[in-house]
């Protein structure tokens, strides 16, 4: 008897199953599993792939690539010290200048700004978004970086150069022009969805401490209180944007493994490494070596990205429960 029951179960799941809406509703969800599952997919299989492709200098050189300081293809002794140095100092740097005022646009862009200024103002944030990498390159270059030589480095030489940030020849290339080109690039990016976020927090909010008796600098406090998980992870898409950048920054930071304290030194950065030197690898620990670079941005923006995430997250659920 149980037996019947069974099958006349299955009889009936099948015909549900091969009914024509059903069968839509089966596919689609197949389908787009399927495209969930391959994107993480390919995540492993580009870590993979480079563990692989840098097997030989891991095998060489250890964790001592980390922390060693020498970059020499020439001896092929391969230190990736500098070049993470250079990486992270320049997206932090650029991420401190960024951020309030991209955080100041997007408060002007969506509180405060009449309609007829919002659009048109709106619209050229996200169009300097949009422009390519290798634009912002030759505004530094053509632009950026006399200025920062006649005018900036100098003014802040003779001010400040007895601090050890603003030490050295006024070259222009360096440390300095590439946190200001970041800077240029990562603003539109994080005040662009900043704004879609304070857009997103309900007008009830706003309504709500106006009608209290708050005033507008009180209402949009309260209104930043509830877009700070959407702002932060804007501020770290942003960051990864700074950290994974290449040819603008290639073209203006002067390109040289140095650790040093002063901005107008030039410096180095992992993705700018692999863009100059890729093409001269000829031996085989030199590729190995580049790619291992390549492998250790990988798992830095991966790293960067999943600590957003979780706190993201963590303040999300903080927050709905105040």
């Amino acid at each position: 008897m149980r037996k019947v029951e069974t099958s006349s179960k299955k009889k009936s799941l099948f015909k549900k199953i091969l009914s024509s809406s059903n069968v839509g509703d089966f596919i689609f969800e197949r389908l787009t599993l399927l495209f969930a599952v391959s994107v993480f997919l390919l995540v492993i299989l580009l870590g993979y792939e480079m563990y692989q492709g840098s097997k030989l200098s891991i095998e060489k050189f250890g964790w001592s690539f980390l922390v060693n300081s020498t970059w020499d293809p020439v001896r092929e002794i391969y230190g990736a010290l500098p070049i993470i140095y250079g990486t992270v100092v320049s997206a932090a740097l650029a991420l401190i200048i960024a951020l309030p005022l991209s955080i100041g646009v997007a408060i002007y862009l969506s509180e405060v700004a009449p309609p007829w200024l919002e659009k048109p103002l709106s619209f050229l944030v996200e169009l300097l978004a949009g422009i390519p990498s290798v634009i912002y390159g030759l505004w530094g270059i053509f632009v950026l970086v006399p200025w920062i030589r006649k005018v900036v480095e100098p003014y802040l030489s003779d001010k400040l150069g007895y601090l050890p940030f603003f030490k050295g020849a006024p070259y222009g290339f360096g440390l300095l022009a590439a946190v200001i080109i970041l800077s240029v690039m990562v603003l539109p990016i994080i005040s662009s969805i900043s704004r879609d976020v304070l857009k997103s927090v309900p007008r009830s909010q706003r309504e709500a401490a106006l009608a209290l008796g708050a005033s507008k600098w009180q209402s949009t406090m309260i209104v930043l209180r509830d877009a700070r998980p959407g702002i932060l992870g804007a501020t770290m898409l942003g960051l990864g944007r700074a950290i994974g950048e290449t040819m603008a920054v290639t073209m203006v930071i002067g390109n040289r493994a140095l650790i040093s304290p002063s901005l107008f030194d030039p410096s180095y950065t992992m993705a700018s490494v692999i863009a100059n030197e890729f093409t001269e690898a000829t031996s085989e620990m030199y590729l190995s070596a580049l790619i291992e670079l390549a492998l250790v941005l990988f798992v830095i923006t991966i790293i960067i990205n999943a600590l957003a995430r979780l706190l993201v997250w963590s303040m999300d659920r903080k927050w709905k429960t105040t």
